[in-house]
């Protein structure tokens, strides 16, 4: 037993450097002023800075720990007393246990700032050893160790029920909430409750989880208390859950003033942003005309507005934030500064491609285009790309970048309310009458359903070529017509036509030059379906 005693007085009775210039100890110590400290289960009891011939105070410190470690179970039950001693020329008072001197404390250990008197000094560090003496007696008794371990392994048991507990309390929240859904008893919408119950599922799943954590923090704390060598920790641990808890709500209230101003300037904002809104609004439905806005550009300039302003109050409001000029919040500054950089290049010539499109009017959602090699309905304009629905129905995405740098044919009327104009074109040999091409193709245009009968068909030729001409028909389709549904219509009329008046629909390409001139006689010039103007024979 006293060599139990005497390896935990080794090890647990250590004597420490506190930062202190007296006998009492300070809170904030140096490492020069800690080798001057005796500690005693890490609790410091007085700090020595006496020097007795060549005797440093820190020599002075490993004595007195050689001298604890002498120390027998027997001396531990004796209380400490205080003798009064003349050594060294000057008044001193030894504390001694059963007898034997552990260390001496004279006027030169004291400091002027504590405002003691050597009996008071010598009265308290009686105090702090007696109270760690009577500590060191009792817990290391072994009815005091088998108690704290019965105490330790109940509170583990306690904090495993626990655990298990709320693992079928989990369980049964889980069911709970699917259980509902089935039965859709639910206030919360159907289409809203799957989503939602799940949410609550994890948020519940996770409370229990920090209740855990927190659980097994005061069990770990508790359990350390009980032992004297590990009493330290649990004291460590208490304060600094406690310090934790401060600092949070310290950090909490200093924090309010600043968000009330940030949550003010949000409010400013979002209700600049809803007057705008309106005046916006009452521009894109034709009420009201401001200068370089257009209702077809009303969305885009919203949305602009919208990032310019909510970026001027995220700059006027970031210096409130809590923890604006902490390193995390420069080390996410610098890393989202150095992203832009990086990938902004493309974005942003697609975003500004797309800016052109919108303010330069060349195109609009609902118009027929043809752009390189796509042609099809434009479904969508975006800050990035624009999305054109094919007669295939495929949906093409092409770059604003790429639109902007080509050429954009759009297809749609000038006026939004009238159709797409459509040209089909046709190439005919110099054996066939030009005018009797024109009238076919006019009858083959009047024949179609998807054709605007108000808006006549005009026929052009559009180049002489080597061996046959060039005609093109252009045509006004009925709102809403579909451009390939329209084109497929008007070729086969113009097939039947052709037919009906044996005309062939051919190119043709000459080896050698014929015998006969390819030339129409006059009197075959109008060849049925076309007729001669009034007056003329």
């Amino acid at each position: 037993m006293n060599k139990i005693l005497l390896a935990f007085l080794t090890c647990f009775l250590s004597v420490l450097a506190f930062t202190v210039n007296a006998a009492e100890p300070r809170q904030e110590p140096t490492d020069q002023e800690r080798a001057r400290t005796v500690y005693i289960f890490h609790h410091p009891v007085v700090m020595l800075q006496a020097k007795f011939g060549l005797t440093t105070p820190e020599e002075r410190v490993l004595r007195i720990r050689n001298t604890l470690r002498n120390f027998t179970q027997e001396d531990v039950r004796e209380p400490l007393k205080i003798v009064s001693v003349t050594r060294y020329n000057q008044q001193g008072r030894l504390i001694v246990m059963n007898g034997k001197p552990i260390m001496l404390l004279t006027q030169a250990d004291l400091d002027e700032g504590d405002d003691l008197t050597l009996d008071q000094a010598a009265q308290r560090v009686l105090t702090r050893m007696d109270a760690q003496r009577a500590a060191l007696h009792d817990q290391y008794d072994t009815g005091w160790l088998a108690l704290s371990v019965v105490k330790t392994a109940a509170g583990l048991l306690v904090l495993f029920l626990f655990g298990y507990g709320a693992w079928r309390s989990w369980r049964w929240v889980r069911r709970f909430y699917r259980r509902r859904i089935v039965e859709n008893r639910s206030w919360v919408p159907q289409s809203w409750r799957r989503y939602i119950g799940a949410i609550e599922i994890r948020l519940y799943a996770l409370l229990m989880i920090l209740l855990g954590l927190a659980g097994f923090y005061a069990w770990l704390s508790w359990s350390f208390s009980l032992f004297p060598w590990t009493r330290i920790w649990g004291t460590s641990l208490g304060d600094w859950s406690i310090r934790v808890l401060q600092q949070i709500a310290l950090s909490i209230v200093s924090a309010l003033p600043g968000l009330m101003i940030v949550l003010i300037i949000f409010l400013i904002t979002a209700f600049i942003l809803k007057l705008l809104k309106m005046v916006l609004n009452q521009v894109e439905a034709g009420r009201l005309q401001l200068p370089g806005i257009h209702p077809e550009t009303v969305g885009a300039t919203r949305k602009l507005i919208s990032v310019v302003v909510w970026l001027f109050a995220l700059s006027a409001a970031y210096p409130f934030l809590p923890g604006a000029n902490s390193l995390a919040f420069k080390g996410i500054s610098v890393f989202f500064g150095l992203m832009l950089t990086l990938g902004s290049a493309g974005v942003m010539n697609h975003a500004m491609s797309g800016l052109v499109l919108i303010y330069s009017r060349a195109l609009r959602k609902g118009d027929v285009i043809r752009v390189a090699d796509n042609e099809g309905l434009v479904s969508e304009i975006g800050m990035l790309a624009t999305k054109i629905i094919t007669r295939e129905n495929y949906v093409v995405t092409v770059p604003n970048a790429v639109v902007v740098s080509g050429k954009i044919t759009n297809l749609s009327a000038h006026e939004s309310e009238r159709g797409i104009n459509l040209t089909i074109g046709a190439t005919i040999g110099y054996d066939t009458p030009w005018r009797q091409v024109h009238a076919m193709l006019e009858m083959a245009a009047r024949r179609a359903k998807c054709t605007d009968p108000s808006c006549p068909p005009l026929v052009r030729q559009l180049e002489l070529m080597d061996w046959y001409i060039a005609y093109e028909l252009q045509v006004r389709l009925m709102p809403g017509q579909s451009l390939a549904a329209a084109r497929d219509e008007l070729h086969s009329h113009i097939q039947d036509v052709f037919n009906e008046f044996n005309v062939q629909i051919m190119s043709p390409n000459f080896v050698m030059q014929p015998e006969g001139s390819v030339m129409v006689a006059k009197e075959n010039w109008y060849a049925a379906p076309a007729a001669p103007p009034a007056g003329e024979k």
